[in-house]
């Protein structure tokens, strides 16, 4: 099982590769994406990690308001689209 966690406050130009390295101190991390703007490319701030299920809650306290690139994170489980 797994779970995908919301990243937002991302620094701009991070990518995908950083973004999982980021997290893997934290536990398993199965796969990492930033969104990009479809027309420019460039990152749009957010992005979402999928995790193994049992190390979910402690990546969230461990990465939610901590720094990245200068940036403080906002971390929390992902909302699915309704």
């Amino acid at each position: 099982m797994s779970r995908t966690l919301y990243v937002g406050n991302l620094p701009w130009s991070i990518t995908s590769e950083e973004l999982a390295d980021a997290f893997r101190a934290h536990g398993e991390v199965i796969s990492s994406r930033v969104i990009t703007d479809r027309q420019t490319g460039r990152s749009r701030g957010f992005g979402f990690v999928e995790v193994a299920d049992e190390d979910a809650d402690q990546m969230i306290a461990a990465m939610n308001g901590a720094e990245l690139g200068n940036r403080p994170l906002t971390v929390n489980e992902a909302k699915a689209r309704e």
